[in-house]
């Protein structure tokens, strides 16, 4: 009995810790202090409750300030390596030394990888951290880049000797939202006389987020595109063709597909170019689930990672292209005319949900669908009783989960492929997206369809678009409309010229305007007085 009792009462206590605390008072006066259960601690007053409650979202605040100034998690392993795998979302070399450095992924993840009868092998198919974390989390870590190095691994693509006896396409692609490109213009310095490029194919992209003002809007839209590439001096290149996509909402995409497959058919590799955020690993992707790539690439080759942040892609991502044989193209004609008399009742539930979603983020929809596929064969599940049965002895145990083994292709299919390569962004000079933060870039850069904001202004008044940037209308005879035409997440204020100077001093990164640049201050500016339209 005497045995039995203390083992019972550490039971106890373990269940229920009525452990006795100290009050957080200190004793005054020398007076012994009480003790009291824990359970039977009094409520806090009401005062001190709602300082409680609003120290909260404050506390919560600094624990996410302090969990971003710690950069990213793991810890790197100086002493292993570099794996020689390339990330399946950005192209980086993945590797466990530098945490800073493109690629890392944390040492604990790396060893587990890398740690079966495959070795470093084992680490394909996945993704570095920044990946993960854009993916997942919406974050963005800041790596040690050279300011130079996303254009000199889109130099050193373009300027390899050409296959198949032919140079590549080069698939510039440039956002209308953004007309005049700022990277255009630079294109042809790129190029150079050293590349042998055989072609260029100029693409309009989000085209979708854009509201038709009047019949025949992409007629226009496309003459100011051949009108930009005629201002940019590519005359000397061999333009194929201007298109206009949408490679989110998959507008135009199927007339892309056919017109490549018509001209260039297979006769070389095709480079995917153009600034960062113009959307190269989206239209990457997209071309990845079409008729463009073999019926096995979408099983086997990673999506790229797409997120808001400049600059996610860091060096090269490639699927193989199809030989689009004559057999090829007229399946593919015969799928087109079919799907063109499909009404929207005939599609299946999952499409009718994926349609609708798409109706939500754009004015312009289109279809994506695949005429060659490979059949998957139907899944064996393995099925243990007695690995699911355990005596009332002994916990459950749960089996180890087998690895899915991964598509790779065959020598086959691939020594003599063609292929289409995703290029890292050609970051832009001074560009304002470059001095943002994570969340602020979100707020920026529309991913929804652009809803025109009109206002009306008389002469002395101030319009401002967040704290961005500002239209004064200084003189004019009688009031004058103004469309702004930007991303729904950025506010529109109206002020009077006298009081714009302080509007923005008060509430310059605030809720009214938003945010504030660092560095852009109107005082900084020219010194003498502040920012003028």
């Amino acid at each position: 009995m005497q045995r039995v009792v203390p083992a019972l009462l550490a039971r106890v206590a373990r269940a229920r810790p009525w452990a006795l605390l100290r009050r957080r008072s200190a004793a005054v006066g020398g007076e012994e202090e009480p003790f009291v259960f824990l359970e039977y601690e009094p409520e806090p007053s009401g005062a001190a409750a709602a300082a409680a409650a609003a120290a909260a979202p404050r506390r919560e605040r600094v624990r996410g300030r302090e969990q971003r100034e710690r950069g990213p998690a793991g810890r790197p392993d100086p002493s292993v390596p570099p794996s020689g795998v390339s990330c399946s979302g950005c192209g980086a070399e993945l590797q466990c030394r530098d945490a800073a450095a493109p690629g890392f992924v944390p040492a604990e993840k790396y060893q587990s990888l890398s740690e079966g009868p495959a070795g470093a092998a084992g680490l394909r198919g996945a993704v570095c951290q920044r990946c993960w974390l854009l993916a997942h989390y919406g974050r963005a870590l800041r790596l040690r880049l050279p300011p130079e190095q996303h254009r000199l691994v889109v130099s050193a693509a373009l300027r390899r000797p050409p296959r198949h006896g032919r140079g590549p396409l080069l698939l510039y692609l440039l956002d209308v939202m953004e007309l005049p490109d700022p990277v255009l213009p630079q294109l042809p310095a790129l190029l150079g006389p050293d590349v042998p490029a055989a072609g260029l194919l100029v693409v309009g992209n989000k085209v979708d987020l854009l509201p038709a003002d009047s019949p025949g809007h992409l007629g226009r839209l496309r003459q100011r595109v051949e009108a930009a590439c005629a201002q940019a001096g590519l005359r000397g290149v061999p333009l194929v063709d201007v298109r206009l996509v949408s490679a989110k909402t998959g507008f135009g995409m199927e007339g892309l597909v056919s017109r490549l497959q018509r001209s260039w058919r297979c006769a070389g590799d095709v480079y995917l170019l153009g600034a960062t955020n113009s959307g190269k690993s989206t239209l990457f992707n997209t071309l990845l689930r079409s008729d463009y790539c073999k019926s096995r690439a979408p099983d086997a080759v990673d999506r790229a990672t797409v997120s808001p942040w400049p600059g996610t892609t860091l060096n090269l991502l490639k699927f193989p292209i199809i030989n689009p044989t004559c057999d090829r193209i007229f399946r593919r004609q015969e799928r087109l005319k079919e799907e063109v008399t499909k009404t929207e009742d005939q599609l299946s539930s999952e499409e009718k949900k994926y349609l609708n979603r798409l109706k939500k983020e754009g004015y312009l929809v289109g279809r994506v669908g695949r005429t060659f596929q490979q059949q998957k064969s139907s899944r064996l599940v393995d099925f243990d009783p007695d690995m699911l049965s355990y005596s009332i002895d002994e916990d459950p145990r749960h089996s180890p989960r087998k690895r899915e083994e991964r598509e790779e292709f065959t020598y086959n299919e691939v020594k003599d492929a063609r292929w289409c390569f995703d290029t890292p962004g050609i970051v832009k000079e001074n560009c304002v997206l470059n001095l943002l933060t994570e969340k602020e870039v979100k707020l920026v850069l529309p991913t929804h369809a652009i809803i025109p904001r009109t206002f009306i202004l008389k002469p002395g008044m101030v319009l401002f678009l967040a704290a961005l940037g500002r239209v004064d209308y200084l003189q004019g005879e009688k009031p004058a409309w103004f469309s702004v035409m930007a991303s729904n997440l950025l506010p529109v204020r109206i002020s009077t010229l006298s009081n714009a100077d302080a509007l923005y001093e008060k509430h310059a990164g605030q809720e009214l305007l938003k945010f504030a640049l660092q560095g852009l201050h109107p005082r900084n500016i020219d010194g003498k007085r502040p920012l003028k339209g």
